[in-house]
């Protein structure tokens, strides 16, 4: 099955978050009410620095996404 790179999620549980699902490595989940993200990935020591270079654009990356989804049920 093909996954989008992106998936927008919540749940009744936690009403006042919104979910962003990453599918692609590395894949984590980002809380969108107090940015906490959830790695869903192991990861080593050069993996990590690698990771903290690239965290930023993976978030405003997560957050262009859910603009974009979001705008759609304005128009």
């Amino acid at each position: 099955m093909e996954l989008p790179k992106f998936i927008l999620g919540d749940n009744t549980a936690f009403p006042d978050a919104i979910y962003i699902i990453h599918t692609d490595f590395p894949r984590f989940i980002i809380n969108l009410e107090n940015d906490e993200v959830e790695w869903l990935e192991e990861f080593d020591e050069h993996d990590q620095k690698e990771l903290e270079n690239e965290m930023e654009n993976l978030i405003n990356a997560a957050t262009d996404f859910y603009d974009s989804e979001i705008s759609k049920y304005d128009e």
